[in-house]
């Protein structure tokens, strides 16, 4: 993704995504979508991809759409933290010195030993 900010309001994002109307599939027998009443959108400048299928309504699902992508692109969009190393605390170097310690011994006793 680019490191500019891309813009999250509804005017903005109709400007920038490409909508697709979809027919909605999976269970659901008579009340299954048989029009194209779920919507698809494609943010250009991302080439993120959002899909809403759950409403038998296209503008309800045109609607949940554009704000699950304005949730997307935020979430996206945040910076992240920077992971600081850290070291693994005594306890866990002693116990894992065991365990080394335990299947060393464990080894040598299945070895070999001339009479």
């Amino acid at each position: 993704m680019s490191s500019e900010r891309h813009p999250t309001d509804r005017a903005s994002l109709e400007r920038d995504c490409e909508v697709e109307a979809i027919r909605g599939g999976g269970p659901g027998g008579q009340h299954a979508n048989k029009n194209e009443t779920g919507v698809r959108l494609t943010h250009r400048p991302t080439g993120l991809v959002i899909t809403a299928t759950e409403r038998r309504s296209r503008k309800r699902n045109m609607d949940s759409a554009f704000d699950r992508m304005a949730c997307k692109l935020d979430q996206l969009q945040r910076p992240r933290k920077p992971r600081h190393e850290t070291r693994p605390s005594k306890g866990v170097e002693r116990r894992r010195e065991d365990a080394r310690r335990r299947h060393a011994r464990k080894k040598a006793e299945r070895r070999w030993k001339p009479e």
